[in-house]
């Protein structure tokens, strides 16, 4: 399986993940000029944007390592474009990171880790 359909099949475990714990999914690959958000939700009066990033193996390391300071300062740009066209502007914006570790062989989900205010 190519990294665009591991990727794609890691944001389907992280949107289940959330709204079984009672987020509401608002966006998925929320793009504009700038660059894509890979989920945007709704939890508790906050307006949550979550990188995920999944792996299958640990050869390129921790997958919250791949989200430097400059992903999370585009990130942030990508938020405000957001929050500036959407009816959340007035909630308050919250940062996670959500790994999946995926089988290898299967792409079955091995383990999940939600870093909530991962940065901000």
């Amino acid at each position: 399986m190519n990294k665009k359909a591991i990727g794609s099949q890691g944001e389907k475990i992280a949107a289940q993940y959330l709204q079984k714990k009672g987020y509401k999914i608002l966006e998925k690959n929320f793009k504009c000029k700038i660059g894509e958000i890979d989920l945007i939700a709704l939890y508790k009066g906050q307006i949550i944007f979550v990188e995920v990033k999944t792996r299958t193996s640990m050869n390129f390391g921790i997958p919250s390592e791949a989200v430097n300071f400059s992903k999370q300062q585009k990130i942030l740009k990508i938020a405000q474009v957001y929050m500036s066209i959407s009816n959340y502007k007035h909630f308050q914006p919250r940062f996670d990171i959500i790994e999946i570790y995926l089988n290898h062989s299967t792409l079955t989900l091995e383990k999940l880790n939600h870093i909530p205010n991962a940065f901000f």
